[in-house]
């Protein structure tokens, strides 16, 4: 959607991050401690005043014009679909962006009595919500946290990932979270045989992304083998 369509404009949000921070001239004495603009609470508190404005006029109706367009008015018409890309360990993994519910910052776990599983860490509370915490890296068999930072030599930062169907919702732990990521189609690739078998049960097609080979999870078998872990 084009800024000439889009009926929600940013006059009174003060873009500081366009001015002072990453986007602007760096100035801002805040990025010596946080280092990038999301990590601010400056900017997390921009996001909320942006979040609870009341919807403009034509809003609603501008975006369900958007998103309720043909297929035939996507590039080929070819299938787009979307997936969170967040790192765990040496590992790149896509979850489906359909349930991917909140991505938060890393929260203290606390351990569940007479519970002895790998696959469950406890529990965390997000925002007054107590919710169990897998450890995913235990349900799909691969590695744990590796190097923090990337070749690059960009600061990453761990994050927690909650994710389930609308009233059923779990969090994981993950290294380093990059965003949501739309792949077409002709992009999906068989899962090698190099790949776990407990990966592979969940892991539905591999996309390439940055150089990289990103693992698709499967939504309803990550949710199933979720389901399986904490029963």
């Amino acid at each position: 959607m084009s800024a000439e369509t889009n009926p929600m404009t940013n006059d009174d949000i003060e873009e500081c991050w366009r001015e002072i921070g990453v986007s602007g001239d760096r100035s801002c004495p805040e990025l010596d401690e946080h280092l990038h603009c999301r990590n601010c609470p400056t900017h997390a508190e921009i996001a909320r005043k942006l979040l609870d404005r009341p919807l403009p006029p034509g809003y609603r109706d501008a975006w369900t014009r958007h998103f309720a367009r043909p297929d035939d008015e996507a590039p080929d018409g070819e299938e787009i679909d979307s997936v969170l890309i967040f790192r765990i360990g040496e590992e790149w993994l896509g979850l489906p962006a359909a349930i991917c519910r909140e991505i938060a910052e890393p929260r203290p776990v606390h351990s569940l009595p007479h519970r002895r599983s790998e696959a469950v860490r406890g529990i965390v509370n997000v925002r007054g919500e107590l919710l169990i915490c897998v450890s995913l890296p235990a349900l799909l068999g691969i590695g744990g946290t590796a190097s923090s930072r990337g070749t690059d030599r960009i600061a990453v930062f761990p994050r927690l990932v909650v994710t389930g169907e609308e009233t059923k919702h779990v969090a994981f732990e993950v290294d380093e979270v990059h965003g949501l990521h739309a792949y077409r189609a002709h992009e999906r690739g068989a899962v090698p045989a190099t790949v776990g078998r407990s990966a592979a049960s969940v892991v539905a097609t591999m996309i390439p992304w940055n150089g990289r080979a990103v693992g698709c999870l499967d939504a309803t078998r990550l949710l199933d083998l979720i389901d399986r872990s904490i029963a």
